[in-house]
């Protein structure tokens, strides 16, 4: 971009109206999305209860997704609460794994593998993909969902991810970068939720 033609004024609309596509993506998820958030947070919150662990899948901004979440639940979001962790692997951690297997052997396996040697029944794998169309993501849904592990899709309006998940809470934009910021405010929410239902007298 000609840094003359890119005015002070373009610079500020464009800031604008960046923030205000993005807040009107979190509003429509709030209002298309509602349900699907809370039954994954009860999903979640029965498979805690059983003594189960959630695990996370995602890849690049949705890798930290994965690794945020799992934090939120393994230390805590309120802080006036006095509770324990709770059970959460980021599969997207441990890149001495992710980057040994993917080397010897492929990448779109680097998922399935950890959740068929890490996941039990009962359990609930949170899977992130923004496009829907991860191959590694879609396989490691596919081997959760042979090993009786629910598995909940967080992804946008396009993609396969949506079909094969039991619950999917699909953001209503194809925009990535919309999708990702719509997905923090819907895990942050989840992970509320999940403290709310297991610790709120």
């Amino acid at each position: 971009m000609d840094n003359a033609k890119f005015s002070e004024k373009s610079q500020i609309d464009f800031v604008k109206k960046t923030f205000i596509e993005s807040a009107d993506v979190q509003i429509n998820t709030a209002a298309s999305c509602l349900t699907d958030i809370i039954s994954a947070a009860k999903l979640m919150t029965k498979s805690l209860r059983r003594g189960n662990k959630i695990l996370l899948c995602g890849n690049g901004g949705s890798a930290a997704d994965c690794q945020h979440m799992a934090t939120e639940l393994l230390s805590q979001i309120d802080r006036d609460l006095d509770r324990p962790g709770l059970a959460a692997i980021a599969l997207t951690a441990d890149t001495t794994f992710i980057t040994g297997y993917s080397n010897d052997f492929e990448y779109s396996g680097v998922f399935e593998r950890q959740v068929n040697a890490l996941g039990s029944e009962g359990d609930v794998l949170v899977a992130i993909s923004t496009s829907g169309e991860s191959a590694n993501i879609l396989k490691a849904v596919e081997a959760a969902s042979e090993k009786n592990i629910s598995t909940i899709g967080l992804t946008g309006e396009s993609g396969k991810l949506k079909s094969l998940v039991d619950l999917s809470i699909e953001i209503p934009s194809n925009n990535i970068q919309f999708i990702q910021e719509s997905h923090i405010v819907t895990e942050h929410v989840i992970c509320m939720l999940i403290e709310k239902y297991l610790f709120s007298e």
